[in-house]
């Protein structure tokens, strides 16, 4: 019998969105990944992605780092805030809960607090990479 595959790490990758990025105006897409023990990667949110600009006359990839843009790729893929009468709790584990149901539907079992537990790496894309001189 073979052994289902489960997560390992998550991934969110994150690429420029040429078509809205000026000097002064960053935007870029992101999309998260879990990476399997069998190698696969499945798509569970490509939906994601934000914007960022500088006032005045300055280029935005002085204010730039590495670091700076996988945090917010961390915090844009989520969980997200809380809203209405909701705690920090339950936003999350409403979004880990979501994420493990989009596994379970591709045949995947994965519980909300392994999901919650795993390494989460960011890729930043070559596109990005270049423009941002990184």
């Amino acid at each position: 019998m073979t052994t289902p595959a489960v997560p390992t790490r998550l991934v969110t990758h994150v690429e420029l969105d040429e078509a809205h990025t000026t000097r002064r105006q960053l935007s870029v897409s992101a999309r998260l990944e879990a990476e399997l023990s069998d190698g696969r990667a499945l798509v569970l949110l490509d939906d994601r992605g934000w914007n960022e600009s500088v006032l005045g006359d300055g280029d935005i990839r002085t204010h730039l780092t590495r670091a700076s843009l996988e945090d917010d790729a961390r915090t844009v893929v989520g969980p997200d805030e809380p809203y209405g009468d909701q705690t920090q709790e339950q936003a999350a584990a409403a979004h880990w809960a979501a994420l493990a149901g989009i596994l379970a539907r591709q045949g995947v079992p994965a519980g909300p607090d392994a999901l919650a537990g795993l390494a989460h790496a960011v890729v930043l894309g070559e596109r990005l990479r270049a423009w941002a001189g990184f």
